[in-house]
């Protein structure tokens, strides 16, 4: 019997590749036929994972280390929803149709029974409605679905807790569909209306909207409540890399003679040190609290010389699976995937991130008291410094991430990508939840 034809599709971020390696994997241990689309630089550890892979031909060839090289006018935007809508134009919705290219090609050699893709990998419509081959949509952020009682997405904004702030919710529904990404909305629109692809006029729903199920990272107690969403997504539970479970060699354990331990890193995509790093060194440099970084390969040696102190550990990258165990409180700027590492591990937070979506994630750490949401991405040496100092004095942060830890553990996302893919692959028909 020829075996189920599996292909993985993923835009080409850290964030957005590295969740969706488990389900990869947990696939081709029990036999399916497993091979992934995505842009050259994810070769490497896709070989690791003994996983055939199909490049970027059509499509542009952009990943998360060059898109200063091929947008350089993206830096220098500064205003949050001009920079949303500059990737969502560019780096997103333009991309479709050259992801729809490639899959064509890909098709021939390999006719894949089915496609598993991260929501933001555009190719998602063009596979289900023109290639009508099923598709399981993988949210690797936040749900991040519109809904009645919700500000819009993108604005990083916690649910409204009275009549003004529901009327202010309506508001920015208005303001957002009309105004603020009224033209990415167009655009968006204009391309599928050129292949005859029917759009739900909202773009942060359309993955979610022509994908066959939807799978959401995470568990119902880090996602506001909504009492509109679609009957065909599931949680999984925190979805996190395959990667993670391979040692680094360095030697990591607590410290006793230091009174606290924290953790600090900006992730791989974010390269300017003086953001959150630099900040945090300075916030407890002559103190009696260990700082360990993970720099992500930016500007390792010259911290080291700049921050000479003995309290602090400064490396380019440290599995969080071994180096978490050992600390009291995280400091990032809200990547998805470190924020699941943290809850899972149950350290309580303190987050400072605004661009690329880590505004809704670090509003969630701070909306359901896992930590302290900052608000910025810039914080000062005192903020960071009072932060940390609040959640480790305020037993609360500790308690419910220990709470939220647990909920994860009642989910097993390699148990469910396999039934799904069982079900779709037979026709079978995966029911809708009753709202």
């Amino acid at each position: 019997m020829e075996r189920t034809k599996v292909l993985m599709a993923t835009a080409p971020f850290d964030g957005h590749f590295n969740p969706l390696t488990t389900l990869a994997l947990a696939l081709k241990e029990v036999g399916y036929d497993v091979r992934w689309y995505t842009q050259e630089k994810y070769a490497p550890k896709l070989a690791k994972l003994q996983i055939p892979h199909f490049p970027f031909k059509n499509a542009l060839q952009f990943h998360d280390g060059n898109m200063d090289e091929l947008f350089p006018n993206r830096a220098a935007i500064k205003n949050k929803i001009a920079k949303i809508n500059f990737d969502i134009q560019e780096i997103f919705v333009k991309r479709g149709p050259e992801y729809y290219e490639d899959l064509k090609e890909i098709h021939k050699i390999f006719p894949f029974d089915i496609m598993i893709a991260d929501l933001g990998f555009t190719g998602i419509p063009f596979v289900r409605r023109l290639m009508d081959i099923p598709v399981i949509g993988v949210s690797v952020f936040p749900l991040p679905e519109s809904a009645k009682d919700l500000a819009p997405y993108g604005l990083g904004m916690t649910p409204a807790s009275n009549l003004f702030g529901k009327l202010k919710v309506s508001a920015l529904q208005f303001l957002a569909s009309q105004v603020l990404f009224k033209k990415s909305n167009k655009l968006n629109e204009e391309i599928y209306a050129a292949y005859g692809i029917k759009g739900t006029g909202n773009l942060f729903d359309d993955g979610i909207y022509h994908s066959t199920i939807v799978l959401q990272s995470g568990t119902p107690g880090f996602e506001y409540p909504r009492t509109d969403m679609s009957g065909h997504i599931r949680f999984v539970g925190p979805l996190l890399p395959a990667m993670s479970a391979i040692s680094s060699g360095i030697s990591i354990s607590r410290d006793s003679s230091y009174e606290r331990t924290v953790l600090v890193t900006q992730g791989t995509v974010e390269k300017d040190v003086e953001k959150l790093i630099v900040p945090t060194l300075q916030a407890f440099r002559g103190t009696n609290t260990k700082v360990i970084v993970t720099t992500g390969g930016s500007g390792t040696e010259e911290l080291r010389k700049r921050f000479p102190e003995t309290n602090f550990r400064i490396e380019d990258f440290i599995p969080f699976n071994e180096v978490m165990p050992h600390c009291d409180v995280y400091i990032s700027n809200g990547g998805y995937g470190g924020v699941l590492l943290g809850i899972k591990n149950q350290l309580p937070m303190v987050v400072a991130g605004v661009h690329e979506g880590k505004n809704e994630i670090c509003a969630r750490v701070g909306y359901f008291k896992l930590g302290i949401d900052l608000n910025t991405e810039t914080p000062t040496p005192e903020q960071i410094r009072n932060a940390v100092n609040k959640v480790m004095a305020d037993q609360e942060y500790a308690e419910n991430v220990k709470e939220l830890a647990e909920e994860f553990g009642h989910y097993d996302p390699e148990f469910l990508v396999k039934k799904f893919v069982y079900m779709l692959t037979r026709s079978t028909r995966v029911e809708k939840k009753a709202a």
